[in-house]
Order: C-alpha cells, then structure tokens, then sequence
C-alpha cells in the first residue's frame, strides 16, 4: 500500500506516518515513484501505536515495544509501571470529579471552606492536572511535525 492508502486506512495524515517512520515505529518496503509503500501489516502496528497512545506511553516508549526487525517485545515491568501510573490518575481524577459534583450540588454559599472543595484546590494547585495537559500538547505536536 502507498502512504496515501495507509493514511485513508489508519485515519492518520501522511505527515503523522512520515512522523511514525523517522522515530523507527514504522517501515516503508520502498517507493512508488514519490510515494512510500508499506506492507499491510503496517495497519496492524499502527493499531498498536494508537493502543499505546491511548493508554499514555509515550512514542518512545512504544518504540521500545518492538524488536529492531519489528515484533513485540513484552516489557511486563514497563507495563506494570504504565497501570500504576494509570491508577494514580483515576484516583485523582475520580478524586476530582466527585469533589466537582459535590461543590456543583452544595448549597453553602462560601465552598471554599468545604474539605472536599478543599481537596480539589490542592489537587489543581499541585500542577499534576496541568502538567499533563502541557505533556500532552507537545507530544501531540511532536505527531503532527509542528513542535
């Protein structure tokens, strides 16, 4: 397949996939006069990138994930560190949307006071919730070739 089919087949733009093949996730087999070829198993590692994206690695990390000749390697530590670390956000991200549920629902007039308003306070104060969001900017443009 040339890259303009593995871009209408995977959703992803072209640049994404050049992006994809200069961090070695992907390999092209050649060229069609300007346009690179890939095997259709291209489509399945993608699949695999996206897994990896959705559940926060990071594009090195994934590329860590394969073998030089391009099979999975299981890194068990890695991805026991990765659950980890996913549990740790949904408890301080459940944490904060039950606290904003709550100050939503309360009918103190001043919440500041209020332990559980309190708590999401500290929560934004911290910068996790921020610096995530700033991690995830620039991995993002990484992808899109403009950062």
């Amino acid at each position: 397949m040339d890259i303009t089919e593995v871009a209408r087949r995977s959703r992803l733009p072209a640049s994404t996939l050049r992006f994809y093949q200069e961090k070695g996730l992907i390999g092209s087999i050649g060229r069609h006069g300007l346009h690179r070829v890939f095997d259709s198993k291209v489509l399945e590692r993608l699949a695999l990138i996206a897994l990896g994206r959705s559940a926060s690695f990071s594009l090195d990390e994934i590329a860590h994930m394969f073998t030089p000749d391009g099979r999975p390697r299981i890194d068990r530590r890695m991805l026991a560190a990765k659950a980890e670390e996913l549990d740790r956000t949904i408890r301080k991200l459940t944490e904060m949307r039950d606290g904003l549920r709550h100050a939503a629902a309360c009918r103190v007039a001043e919440p500041y006071g209020m332990p559980t308003f309190r708590r999401i306070l500290q929560a934004a104060a911290s910068g996790v919730m921020e610096a995530r969001r700033r991690k995830s900017r620039v991995d993002s443009n990484k992808i899109l070739g403009v950062g």
